[in-house]
């Protein structure tokens, strides 16, 4: 399975202008715990909900800007990557999303969410075969023996 068919898109996106506060209540009303923050479709960082201070981080993200709280250092992955190589990378550099880039332009995110999403409900695999083989084989004959004494 590839990134490209796990990935969640579209992407919600943010300026690195705008107001910390505004981002936070767009992460609460989207129900999202990462926003891409974007340049003219180009990745310049990530605002998670930890780097805005959490529930309690009013005062972290008061008179602030996106730009103040964000990631700039983004980790990208190809839609084309494998999810364990995604999962992989995301565990290494212990990180809870994968902006996923095409020819530098933003295509889609990859969470720690979508992972688990993917492990709950299981991969569908091909059956080889649609008729069953039935065993045949052959266990030897046994006498039942009652037993003479007591248990």
């Amino acid at each position: 399975m590839r990134v490209q068919d796990l990935m969640t898109r579209p992407v919600l996106t943010v300026p690195a202008t705008a107001a910390a506060e505004d981002a936070w209540n767009l992460m609460r009303a989207q129900r999202v715990r990462h926003l891409v923050v974007s340049n003219n479709n180009r990745v310049v960082g990530v605002l998670s909900d930890r780097d805005a201070g959490g529930l309690r981080g009013s005062a972290a993200r008061r008179n602030r800007t996106v730009a103040e709280l964000m990631t700039r250092q983004v980790v990208t992955v190809s839609p084309a990557a494998t999810i364990r190589q995604a999962a992989n990378l995301m565990r290494g550099r212990s990180i809870g999303c994968l902006v996923v880039t095409r020819r530098d332009r933003i295509a889609g995110i990859v969470t720690v969410t979508d992972l688990l999403e993917l492990i709950g409900r299981g991969v569908e695999r091909p059956v080889a075969s649609a008729a069953r083989r039935t065993l045949n084989h052959r266990t030897p004959h046994r006498k039942r023996h009652q037993s003479a004494g007591v248990w």
